[in-house]
């Protein structure tokens, strides 16, 4: 479902992958490298999202250990859903819906933050959402000139909610990247229905990946970009806290992409795109939106967030005038939520002084967030272009001869 190029007039609703291993990989593991990718690399068919994840195929950055699944679900209440719309030749995009618990968001609220890497986009409801420091919608990604069109979607879906009766004002969050280059965007493709399916189709469990949902025209660093998601577990005092990351990568970077620490376009020498048209540089954007189950409050969430840029930047982002780069951080812990018009709030929070191991968190998990998002998008056509999916067979060579993998897990479980 993730080959866009391959599925003309459908609309497809993609909420949950099969689950990925997550162990830390064995020290001192022997194993022949070439051998292993060939191996990886001939299961996976042609079309379909059944490419590796980063993980699995050895890029594994960090030393923190990941949740279950390496994903945004991973902290607890997170639901995820996607649309995928497809049609034609021209129209490659999507909707990525992020709740952060299954309830009535808009009255029992959840403590959040943003942060501003470069400001050239479109995110809809940042300055209520600076200005309360709280969440009362769930976060809609899609592309560029559909995020008014999304929002309103979202909007009527919420006030048709039991108890939402006589609500007078509402807040959408809704972020967007230009896939112009594979969709056709003037169209504004996105309906109502695409909104509601995304909402009410989020789940919990594994996270679909790479040319899906509000991923399914991007483009990252010269390749197939898309959605991708990872997790770190924290240990603070006697208490272990999640942070999940979720990414909605296009963007590009001076150097190429990194990966492990090793440049990997300037030595692949090429990239995916074609045509004079083709995007180059420091262009383009990303979404990253930030979870966690440890109980922080709005103003340590803001800090939280603004660490995501150093997972961003080691991949090889340099967030360049016309890149729209924007992160989203919130709190599930049920301790630190916000029902609408209490008079007074009282709950446990994180200090200052313990913030370190969740800054490393996402950190690592936004840098693999951002692995997965490419290594599992493929090669998309659309509107007249095609940007090829990163060429593994090519890429993990090369950072094996640099020893800069680490040795992949036991296979995943088989896919239902």
């Amino acid at each position: 479902m993730g080959g866009g190029d391959q599925q003309q007039g459908a609309i497809v609703i993609l909420t949950t992958v099969p689950p990925q291993a997550s162990a830390a990989p064995r020290a001192g593991a022997s194993w022949g490298w070439c051998l292993v990718a060939m191996a990886l690399l001939a299961a996976v068919p042609a079309h379909g999202q059944t490419r590796p994840r980063a993980r699995e195929a050895g890029v594994a950055p960090g030393v923190l250990p990941t949740g279950p699944l390496n994903a945004i679900t991973d902290v607890p209440g997170v639901l995820v859903g996607q649309t995928t719309v497809i049609r034609g030749d021209s129209v490659r995009t999507g909707v990525t819906a992020i709740l952060p618990h299954g309830g009535n968001l808009y009255r029992d609220r959840v403590p959040a933050a943003v942060f501003v890497i470069n400001g050239f986009g479109k995110l809809l409801g940042t300055t209520q959402l600076r200005e309360l420091g709280e969440l009362e919608t769930p976060i809609l990604l899609t592309c560029t000139l559909c995020v008014w069109k999304a929002a309103d979607a979202m909007v009527a879906h919420l006030l048709r909610q039991p108890g939402m009766e006589e609500v007078r004002s509402i807040n959408p969050v809704v972020g967007e990247t230009n896939d112009a280059y594979l969709n056709a965007i003037r169209e504004r493709p996105i309906s109502s229905a695409d909104v509601v399916a995304a909402l009410a189709g989020a789940r919990s469990g594994p996270v679909a990946e790479g040319s899906v949902g509000a991923g399914t025209g991007t483009i990252t660093l010269g390749w197939k970009g898309g959605i991708g998601t990872a997790s770190r577990r924290v240990r603070i005092g006697d208490s272990t806290w999640t942070v999940g990351v979720l990414v909605q990568t296009n963007f590009g970077g001076s150097g190429g992409l990194i990966l492990m620490g090793v440049p990997v376009g300037r030595l692949l020498g090429r990239d995916g795109l074609s045509g004079t048209a083709a995007p180059r540089g420091p262009t383009g954007s990303v979404m990253i939106v930030v979870a966690t189950d440890a109980p922080l409050s709005d103003r340590n969430l803001e800090r939280l967030a603004s660490r995501a840029d150093i997972g961003l930047g080691r991949t090889g982002a340099t967030a360049g005038n016309g890149s729209g780069d924007y992160v989203l951080a919130f709190s599930t812990n049920v301790a630190v939520r916000r029902t609408a018009g209490s008079a007074w709030l009282e709950s446990p929070q994180l200090g200052n002084d313990v913030m370190s191991a969740l800054f490393a968190g996402v950190i690592e998990a936004t840098e693999e967030a951002i692995d997965n998002a490419l290594f599992a998008a493929t090669t998309v056509t659309g509107n007249g272009h095609t940007v090829e999916a990163l060429p593994l067979a090519e890429v993990l060579p090369l950072l094996q001869e640099r020893k800069a993998l680490a040795p992949p897990l036991p296979a995943a479980p088989a896919r239902p």
